[in-house]
């Protein structure tokens, strides 16, 4: 049967998750507890008490009745999952359980509606970029955020840009020859508003090696609204955007550097939500993080590392808990040790701890901090100047716990290619 002709069985993703919550893999558990011992959370806090507790064991007993408030500590990282050995699905659980939770009268707060516009936040942003940054810097402002919406006021805000991705894009002159032909770049609402860089240099690294770039007109995928909860208009989300970034061509590769983004397309919303949509199947099975395409360039003989400039230097990779759950292995890491003179160390740590809005709110800001302490000590101690990482809010939440620059791969690889001249500048162009 073609992907086309699957239906989408399910009307509401919340009632999937009422009626499913992953229940096929449940009595798989069997209580060995080695997802608690790799939990980030409950390691640093006892108001959570651990995914197996509120995950395959209070499911059994759940029923359709009120589940335990402490559910709404996980942090939705997916370590469980990826740790688990009899492969129950314990995340999902979780945050099905959660979203079920939730949608009872009172307990979804206004601050996880707002905290899920990540695009209506950087079109807001974006005209009034100087004076946008300079309000989030401001304690008082920021203590008058916390006391009303919940937002922590030492949380990690997003640095605005005076224009954005797409206005970079329109305006560029665009290269006469690509001989390897098109392939469709997925930026994410981060990518087009606050970390325009690394958009723009993931085009200019894609370009350099001979492809055409397609940028469809695109918005957002959902993620956040899952994460709190909020399937219904996380469905909607994840189907408009499939079917745009569809229309750039149905067999077209998609290459994303957004690690969690990518992830929502390629296995969340259909695991955790039960999107069945032809659009979404189709996308996610042509969707590549930037490392995972660029390592295959390699073994093609399109990306030649022997032509790469050194880069004599140290530098701390940590995978984000959505680029491990999509079981791709590390391929950062293969990647960036065919530049010359870089070594590699992995960060060994399961979590940075913001876990895209988690770490924002403020009843789970300290527990985001002490989730990523260990991680924050190791940079300061390995590489205090410059740490790589695949997502945005795991970079925002690094930068400011260990004062390091942290960038995505594609920076590194864009400076080996001579695309730019200053690895610590990003405004430093060749």
């Amino acid at each position: 049967m073609s992907i086309d002709a699957l239906a989408n069985t399910h009307e509401s993703p919340l009632q999937f998750a009422a009626d499913q919550v992953a229940r096929a893999s449940l009595d798989h558990c069997v209580k060995c507890t080695i997802c608690e011992t790799q939990c980030p959370v409950a390691r640093v806090t006892d108001l959570f008490p651990g995914p197996k507790y509120v995950g395959p064991q209070a499911e059994r007993f759940r029923h359709g009745e009120s589940v335990d408030h402490s559910l709404d500590y996980c942090s939705s990282c997916g370590i469980c999952t990826y740790a688990c050995p009899q492969g129950v699905k314990i995340a999902e659980l979780n945050s099905q359980a959660r979203a079920v939770l939730k949608d009872q009268p009172g307990k979804m707060p206004i601050r996880d509606r707002l905290i899920t516009q990540t695009k209506l936040m950087g079109m807001a942003m974006t005209p009034v970029a100087p004076i946008a940054n300079w309000a989030l810097n401001q304690k008082p402002i920021r203590t008058i955020v916390e006391k009303t919406i919940k937002i922590h006021r030492d949380a990690p805000m997003p640095v605005a840009t005076s224009q954005s991705f797409m206005g970079w894009w329109k305006k560029r002159e665009k290269p006469t020859n690509s001989p390897l032909g098109p392939v469709v770049f997925f930026h994410g609402c981060a990518g087009a508003y606050f970390e325009v860089e690394t958009s723009k240099r993931t085009v200019e690294v894609l370009e350099h090696l001979g492809y055409e770039v397609i940028v469809p007109k695109q918005g957002c995928c959902g993620l956040a609204q899952q994460s709190n909860g909020l399937f219904d208009e996380a469905k909607k989300s994840v189907i408009n955007l499939s079917n745009a970034l569809r229309s750039a061509g149905r067999d077209l590769t998609i290459i994303s550097s957004s690690g969690s983004c990518a992830g929502m397309l390629k296995h969340e919303a259909h695991l955790i939500m039960g999107v069945d949509d032809p659009a979404l199947l189709d996308v996610g099975t042509r969707m590549r993080e930037t490392a995972e395409f660029l390592i295959e360039q390699i073994e093609i003989g399109v990306l030649d590392p022997a032509k790469f400039r050194e880069i004599n230097d140290s530098v701390t990779y940590h995978q984000p808990c959505q680029v491990k759950s999509q079981g791709m292995g590390i391929p950062t890491i293969t990647l960036l040790e065919t530049i010359p003179g870089l070594t590699v160390k992995e960060s060994g740590e399961n979590c940075c701890g913001i876990a895209g809005t988690y770490g924002l709110k403020a009843e789970k800001y300290d527990i985001a901090q002490l989730v990523g302490q260990p991680l924050f000590d190791k940079i300061k101690a390995w590489s205090p100047q410059l740490a790589v990482c695949e997502t945005e809010t795991c970079r925002w939440q690094i930068r400011k716990g260990s004062g390091a620059k942290v960038v995505h791969p594609v920076n590194l690889i864009h400076y080996a290619l001579g695309l730019s001249n200053d690895l610590y500048d990003p405004n430093a162009k060749h």
